[in-house]
C-alpha cells in the first residue's frame, strides 16, 4: 500500500501517539541494555514524527519508508524543524544501505503490516545484514489480544475539520484484520470520497523469536507498551527488543 491519501491526514489521525514519550522511552530501554544508539536507521518511518524526535534528542538518524507520499510530508516535516535529515524509499524486506548501523527501530506497528512471515523474516534477515555486531533492534507490534479484542470487526470514526476518515476492519484468516479507510475531504460545500486499503498480521511472541533468531538476533527484552514490564493478557502493543549476535 502506498499509503497516498492516508499521508495527508497521517499526522493528525494519530494526535495521541505522543511522539515525544515515545521517544525518551526508547532512549530509555537502549540506556538499560547498556547501548549507545550510534548511527541508527528508522525503519519504515511514515511522516518522519520519530525520526524527528530521536533527531532533536541528538540521535544520528534517517529513515526509510516504502512510501513516496509519507516521505515527502517526513521532508517538509524535518526542514521546516530546521533538521537535515536523510530520508531513502525502500520496502523493509528490500533494505538496501551504503554502510552498516548500529540501531534500528520500527515503531507504530509497521511489523504488522507485512503480513507473509516469509517476507517478514526476509526484512529482519536485511536488518541484520546491514547491523553491526552488537546492534540493537527495537520494535514495537500490535498483539493477538488487540487484532481480537479490539479491532475485530468493529469500526471507528476520526471527525476533524480537515477530513472525516471512517475506519473498518474485517477479520480474516492466520490473525489477519483487512483495514479500509474511507476518507471524506470537504471542499467548497462538498465531500470528495477517497478509499485505501490495507491488512494487518499479528504475530506470536514465539513466531517472531523464532524468525529474530534465523536472522541472527537474540531477545534482550519484551515489554508491554511503554513499560518495562512483561506484557499482560491484554496488551495490545508489545516492544521487543533484540541484539545482532
Amino acid at each position: 500500500m502506498a499509503y497516498e491519501v492516508f499521508a495527508d491526514f497521517y499526522d493528525k489521525l494519530t494526535g495521541n501517539v505522543e511522539y515525544g514519550k515515545r521517544a525518551e522511552y526508547i532512549l530509555e530501554v537502549l540506556k538499560k541494555l547498556g547501548h549507545e544508539a550510534g548511527l541508527t536507521l528508522d525503519l519504515a518511518c511514515g511522516t518522519g514524527s520519530m525520526t524527528l524526535e530521536l533527531k532533536k534528542r541528538g540521535v544520528d538518524i534517517f529513515g526509510i519508508d516504502g512510501s513516496p507520499d509519507m516521505l515527502s510530508v517526513a521532508l517538509q516535516k524535518s526542514a521546516e524543524a530546521g533538521e537535515n535529515i536523510l530520508y531513502l524509499c525502500q520496502k523493509m524486506q528490500n533494505l538496501d544501505l551504503y554502510g552498516t548501523i548500529d540501531t534500528c527501530i520500527c515503531t507504530l506497528d509497521s511489523v504488522n503490516h507485512i503480513t507473509n512471515p516469509e517476507i517478514l523474516l526476509k526484512a529482519f534477515k536485511k536488518v541484520s545484514l546491514f547491523m553491526n555486531k552488537g546492534g540493537i533492534f527495537l520494535f514495537d507490534a500490535n498483539t493477538l489480544y488487540k487484532h481480537k479484542e479490539v479491532l475485530a470487526d468493529n469500526v471507528f470514526v476520526f471527525d476533524t475539520d480537515e477530513v472525516y476518515c471512517v475506519w473498518q476492519n474485517t477479520p480474516s484468516e492466520d490473525n489477519r484484520v483487512d483495514i479500509s479507510l474511507d476518507f471524506f475531504i470537504p471542499d467548497e460545500g462538498a465531500y470528495y470520497r477517497h478509499t485505501e486499503e490495507f491488512s494487518e498480521r499479528a504475530y506470536t511472541i514465539e513466531e517472531l523469536e523464532s524468525m529474530l533468531t534465523e536472522a541472527g538476533f537474540i531477545i534482550e527484552c519484551v515489554y508491554g507498551d511503554m513499560s518495562f514490564s512483561e506484557p499482560s493478557d491484554t496488551e495490545q502493543r508489545i516492544i521487543v527488543a533484540v541484539r545482532k549476535i
